[in-house]
């Protein structure tokens, strides 16, 4: 439980990213996977980074998860604008729903663009959390991926 305080804690801080910075990657997206799992995620024009640190979640991304390309990017932002402000809202409700799993507001606002690829693991790790841990954040049926 205490890496989901860190993955809550780290999905929180979607946050823009010093632009003095002279960091350019090799490709648009850089994504690492190492020790226990940990995937770093940024965006198109390095903006916008996220960190998850989630044992299975890399696992998951590579071999459950639809292809890059499947939804489209207004599909991800709008499901994900949806799984925040319930994530949310669930983190305003710690006697309600488990305070271990719904620790940390996440900073994600509707008409910014995060990128794809933001959107499209932010996305994933929504769909990956709900069938792991048993959770349904807009009560409908989780896609299993």
């Amino acid at each position: 439980m205490k890496n989901i305080l860190l993955i809550i804690t780290i999905l929180v801080f979607v946050f823009a990213c010093n632009t003095s910075k002279k960091i350019v990657p090799a490709k648009n997206e850089t994504l690492k996977v190492k020790t226990g799992d940990t995937i770093k995620i940024s965006g198109d024009n390095l903006e916008y980074d996220v960190v998850i640190i989630e044992p299975g979640f890399g696992t998951y991304l590579a071999i459950n998860a639809k292809p890059k390309g499947f939804y489209n990017q207004n599909f991800l932002e709008n499901r994900n604008l949806r799984y925040v402000q319930e994530w949310n809202r669930r983190v305003l409700s710690p006697s309600r729903y488990n305070s271990n799993l719904y620790e940390f507001e996440i900073n994600y606002r509707q008409g910014i663009d995060y990128g794809y690829d933001v959107n499209y693991k932010m996305y994933n790790y929504f769909i990956y959390f709900q069938n792991k841990y048993n959770q349904n954040l807009l009560g409908t049926r989780v896609p299993p991926n």
